[in-house]
């Protein structure tokens, strides 16, 4: 077999323009193999070529030869990992042998006439990350093939694999796995509740086939030097804290993707691809394949989050390449989004409406996408194992955000049992609309103000829908966290306008900037934390920098002229701080009044719980706050030492345990006379909100899509009742209080549904 080098460049660009050449050609799938197999063994001075397919039940299925009997094509089965070629499918690695009959995995099939041959070279044929087929040469006598030759042969499984991709298209090989077209349900975790369907939009997608060949090699690499380059100097840019494009990334995340992007072997590969014929795009698509494929096969947690790295850098590269990272916008419609994750900034940039659903590998429901998709009502599930090897662009998927699941390419049964699952949603949306203007009252009478979560002005109009009291927390960090710089007086003030005019008289809580932590703004600079969520962030960034403090308030105090004005500062961690805060912003009422403007008819301050240490001070900021409002998601990171965005710990410790919520009692005990709400995810889940009520809480903030479910809780529960009972649960020292309060409302009929 004579040595196809990359540096030569000439075998293997002669082939895979012989390759190009067969894809256009008018023939059946059968000749179509026939002939690749054909120039295959050709070119590469091979005794045989051999592709194999995978098949629905795994095993891999001789489908086309050049060298082998004949007769053996589609009678020669392997079952999964069995023999030499299933060991190249099982390992996602090529295996190159000089004596492979006397390896312990090799599997001798009479029928095809293999006995004389020697020396074997297979390597997996990849797709999105799956293994589709093998591809195999083999020679007669024994002899060691090198490296380049075994990078030749997997730039050629690459191409192969796009050619039976688009005979898959055909039907012709809808037995095989070419692509993912049977049936599967996935179960993750439900980051925002409902129901969707649509076709399957996917955040980092495969080349198209169209642009697999190249005729310029030499453009092709200048090209990807321009993106390597590009690349390589917006994250130097990041971590020099210049440019902060990639909000949410953390500094050490950055610093790996810097790492691995100066990695030589890495640029290789990519360079390998376009010298022998890819496009630089394609190049990215194959190694990006393998990166995927080794992932998901790994069972070290330190190698599989390098190849999670480098498949991140393979994304990052490929949309440098594709020169549409940023536009988001032609997205066909009813489409559910698929990412091994995503940030907020990135989310908001598909726009709203389109997005039906979202469905990710990885997230947490604590991250500030999942707020986002709360607020734009989209159903989100996460952790959904294998998920981008298992979607292709285009499939129906049917998501169920109450249960976790997600039905890819469901079967009619299925689809239409979900469908019977979207006419109960809708009967209960109605149900809820029905209720929407009853009055939020208990059984006994007690009033419950139920309040929703907003960070868009479109979120606004769920007020008059959900008849809800209004808004009891608007982050107004979206505005700054989607710009490429500080956004102007002028377009501060007209978004507060809005949202208040929007609002139509209901109150509207504003929070003051909570940047940092995971919440980077493009044209701030940040510096490098280990806990960066409990690091200079929200309100300790905004007493620093009380400049950019005072603009915002500027543009607050000029929304709200004539109207009630509601600010509330978050992370006060000592009164101090709250103390400093109040001063800012009387400073521009102050300013407001000397240059003859009117300023807000009445202006109300308040400050979040969110650090353990002001619970223990809730009575001195009690007296000095107008209302106090508990951010539960960061309030119980802290509480039990667990990072709200780590998986493997955000669901680990319950916010109805009896720590928790004695916890909570005490800061409700100790606020007095002074409003205060429970504000956070938990104030939209009806078994948490119960126990909030039981608690003594009287007003509760959450995602639009809770107002209902929570309502209709607190309307079929005895309130002072309840709160009886709870307090003899917390003095029994009961640990499993959440299922005990199960049994209390099923008991009781209380509505948790």
């Amino acid at each position: 077999m004579a040595p196809i080098t990359s540096g030569s460049g000439g075998g293997s660009r002669v082939l895979l323009r012989r390759l190009r050449d067969v894809m256009v050609q008018d023939v059946d799938t059968q000749t179509r193999l026939d002939r690749i197999v054909a120039q295959i063994g050709t070119t590469m001075v091979a005794d045989v070529c051999s592709i194999y397919l995978r098949r629905g039940d795994g095993s891999l299925e001789l489908f086309a030869t050049e060298g082998l009997v004949r007769d053996a094509v589609h009678r020669t089965r392997l079952k999964a990992g069995e023999g030499l070629v299933g060991l190249v499918a099982e390992g996602v690695e090529p295996i190159s042998l000089a004596d492979a009959p006397k390896h312990h995995r090799f599997s001798y099939r009479p029928e095809t006439g293999e006995d004389p041959f020697q020396s074997f070279l297979g390597v997996p044929v990849l797709r999105s990350g799956r293994v589709v087929g093998v591809l195999v040469v083999q020679n007669r006598y024994a002899r060691i093939y090198d490296d380049d030759e075994i990078e030749a042969l997997q730039l050629i499984a690459t191409v192969l694999a796009e050619i039976v991709s688009v005979e898959d298209l055909t039907g012709a090989l809808f037995e095989f796995q070419i692509k993912p077209t049977t049936p599967e349900t996935l179960k993750g975790r439900a980051y925002s509740r409902g129901l969707a369907s649509g076709k399957a939009l996917l955040h980092d997608p495969d080349v198209e086939p169209t642009r697999y060949l190249s005729d310029d090699p030499i453009a092709e690499e200048l090209k990807l030097d321009s993106a390597l380059q590009t690349l390589r100097l917006g994250l130097a840019a990041l971590l020099a804290g210049d440019v902060q494009t990639l909000g949410g990334t953390s500094y050490e995340v950055l610093e790996t993707f810097h790492l691995l992007s100066q990695d030589r072997s890495w640029e290789r590969r990519l360079r390998d691809g376009v010298k022998n014929g890819l496009t630089a795009e394609a190049s990215v698509e194959q190694v990006r394949s393998e990166h995927r494929a080794r992932m998901s096969n790994a069972k070290d947690g330190y190698i599989r989050d390098r190849l999670h790295d480098l498949e991140e850098l393979d994304n990052r590269l490929l949309r440098h390449l594709s020169g549409n990272s940023a536009d988001r916008n032609e997205i066909f419609e009813e489409s559910i989004l698929v990412a091994r994750d995503i940030g907020p900034a990135e989310l908001l940039e598909y726009g709203r409406g389109k997005i039906k659903a979202i469905l990710l590998e990885e997230g947490s429901p604590s991250s500030h996408a999942a707020i986002v998709a709360k607020a734009m009502g989209v159903p989100m599930i996460g952790q959904l194992p294998n998920l981008l090897s298992r979607v292709e662009s285009g499939d129906t998927i049917i998501v169920d955000g109450n249960e976790g699941q997600a039905y890819l390419r469901p079967d009619p049964m299925v689809a239409t049992a979900l469908k019977l699952r979207f006419d109960e949603q809708s009967a209960e949306q109605r149900l809820f609309t029905a209720t929407k203007d009853a009055p939020s009252q208990t059984l006994d009478g007690q009033s419950i103000q139920l309040f929703i979560n907003a960070g868009l002005a479109i979120d606004l109009e769920q007020i008059e829908t959900t008849g809800a009291h209004g808004v009891g927390l608007y982050r107004t960090e979206f505005q700054f966290m989607i710009a490429d710089s500080l956004p102007r007086l002028d377009a501060q003030t007209a978004l507060y306008t809005e949202a208040l005019d929007l609002a139509k008289g209901h109150p509207v809580t504003f929070r003051t900037l909570d940047l940092g932590g995971d919440k980077v703004a493009a044209y701030m600079p940040t510096e490098r934390e280990e806990n960066p969520s409990m690091g200079w962030r929200a309100l300790r960034m905004g007493l620093d920098r009380p400049g950019l403090s005072r603009y915002q308030l500027r543009a607050l105090v000029r929304a709200a002229e004539g109207r009630l004005l509601r600010i509330m500062f978050p992370l006060v961690a000592v009164v101090d701080e709250f103390y400093r805060a109040r001063e800012l912003l009387e400073k521009e009422l102050a300013w407001a009044r000397s240059n003859g403007r009117q300023g807000p008819s009445v202006v109300k301050v308040g400050a979040m719980i969110e650090a353990p240490a002001m619970a223990w001070d809730t009575a001195t900021l009690a007296k000095e706050a107008d209302f106090l409002s508990i951010g539960t998601n960061d309030l119980m990171q802290f509480f039990f030492a667990a990072d709200r965005g780590t998986a493997k710990v955000a669901d680990r410790y319950d916010i109805l345990s009896r720590p928790a919520l004695t916890f909570l009692q005490h800061i409700r005990d100790a606020a007095g006379d002074t409003p205060i709400s429970i504000c956070g995810e938990h104030a939209g889940r009806p078994l948490e909100a119960m126990a909030m009520i039981g608690l003594g809480y009287r007003s509760l903030s959450m995602p639009a899509s809770g107002i209902g479910p929570v309502k209709r809780m607190l309307m079929s529960l005895n309130g002072e009742a309840f709160a009886k009972h709870l307090k003899q649960l917390l003095q029994k020292g009961d640990e499993n209080i959440r299922q005990t309060l199960k049994k209390y409302a099923k008991t009781n009929n209380v509505i948790l549904e």
